[in-house]
């Protein structure tokens, strides 16, 4: 099974946490399962950009994003080459290091 090791983040994880995930899991299904709550405003429905996620380690075993999740990413803040969207990058049998940016572009917010 592999890990996903999200990097501290002063609200949502501060001490930093590693966990083991399935196969196929998203990386904001992982987070969320684990007590971090990554905002998800449109329901992972691939809408907005607040599950925005930077992949430090591992992105090549991601699969490809597609032309939706990159024309949503240009709308997110602080993105970087490795940036996805947490609702739509699944996991695939190797090991993340996960950073949760420090301020997302939410217009509406779930309360989740």
């Amino acid at each position: 099974m592999p890990k996903v090791i999200f990097l501290p983040h002063a609200e949502l994880c501060p001490d930093g946490l590693v966990v083991e995930a399935k196969d196929g899991e998203t990386i904001l299904d992982v987070a969320l399962k684990n007590k971090i709550h990554i905002e998800h405003a449109c329901e992972k429905s691939c809408a907005c950009t607040t599950c925005h996620v930077i992949v430090r380690e591992g992105f090549d075993s991601l699969e490809e994003s597609d032309e939706l999740e990159d024309d949503m990413l240009d709308k997110a803040w602080g993105l970087e080459p490795e940036s996805r969207l947490g609702c739509q990058a699944c996991l695939h049998g190797e090991d993340l290091v996960v950073e949760i940016p420090k301020y997302t572009v939410n217009i509406v917010s779930e309360g989740h």
